[in-house]
């Protein structure tokens, strides 16, 4: 039974294309061409001289060279094809991990952190909306369009805590609904799986507060050793790794530069109508903390 490929190109049961079986095709039409040629017309490769050795290496080359360039026509196209086949289908797969990975909570280690740490490495402004219960809204339509909150920016920067953390998860799915939130949070959680392949949470970083007025400085374009108090991770078991992988690792680097500039443009457009508790409650996120290590690895701050 016949089937189509990814790239559209119909295959046989045999696993010949229809570009095979037509090169094949032309291959056999050929060299029946040719026989009936010199059925009618015999080579003269016997002279008076004897067997004429050159001429008969000239008929091969004549009757045999088309078809081998035939041949390597038809293989080409199918190594293209197969090349072309292959690419759309890791396109696909990684598609779909990042499709999952967004939707997952930030990378952690294993072993599940008290409640009481899990408070503690909350942004203040999440523990304070959180301290308190809060009952169960009554439900309403959400708009078609609604602009995303500051609350809701940050709690999709920091990520879920767990599968239960049931906030986080709505404040994520409504940070991918939005387009430049949804690029932030996408090249956040691409670095932070990086991270963590080589043993490096964001919840292990001790990271140095900086003030809310150094990072508007930072987010109206002040680079350099003025705001060198942003890069408040200094740790050496986390700078050595990471410098070392942006050095051997060039998805690793390519993705680390991708994320600095989206996080650059993230403050930048966050800092307008944040206030000073906005500002640091952002300074708190699992992704603030990866900006502070890997700038701080780029050399962002001198």
């Amino acid at each position: 039974m016949a089937h189509r490929s990814i790239n559209g190109s119909t295959t046989g049961g045999d696993g010949l294309t229809r570009f095979d079986r037509t090169a094949l095709g032309l291959a056999v039409g050929w060299l029946v061409v040719v026989s009936l040629f010199f059925l009618i017309l015999p080579p003269g490769v016997f002279t008076d001289a004897g067997f004429d050795s050159l001429r008969f290496v000239m008929l091969l080359v004549a009757i045999f060279m088309p078809v081998m360039m035939i041949a390597v026509v038809a293989f080409a196209a199918r190594s293209h094809r197969a090349s072309r086949d292959e690419s759309f289908r890791m396109q696909a797969a990684l598609d779909a991990m990042r499709q999952t990975r967004a939707s997952q909570p930030a990378p952690q280690r294993p072993a599940a952190a008290s409640p009481a740490a899990a408070a503690r490495r909350q942004p203040p402004e999440l523990r304070a909306q959180t301290a308190a219960p809060v009952a169960d809204p009554p439900a309403e339509p959400s708009p078609p369009i609604q602009q995303l909150s500051h609350i809701d920016l940050v709690r999709a920067l920091n990520f879920p805590d767990n599968e239960d953390d049931v906030e986080g998860f709505a404040a994520l799915r409504r940070a991918l609904r939005d387009p430049d939130a949804r690029q932030i949070v996408q090249s956040s959680q691409d670095v932070l799986t990086l991270l963590s392949q080589d043993g490096i949470y964001m919840d292990d970083l001790h990271a140095d507060p900086a003030p809310a007025e150094l990072w508007r400085r930072f987010a109206k374009g002040e680079r350099g050793e003025g705001i060198a108090g942003l890069g408040g991770v200094n740790d050496p078991a986390h700078l050595v790794p990471t410098a070392k992988r942006m050095t051997e690792d060039t998805i690793f680097r390519d993705s680390m530069s991708h994320f600095l500039r989206r996080f650059d443009q993230t403050v930048a457009a966050f800092e307008i109508n944040a206030s000073d508790d906005d500002l640091l409650a952002l300074a708190e996120t699992r992704t603030a903390r990866a900006f502070m290590l890997l700038a701080r690895v780029k050399g962002s701050f001198e």
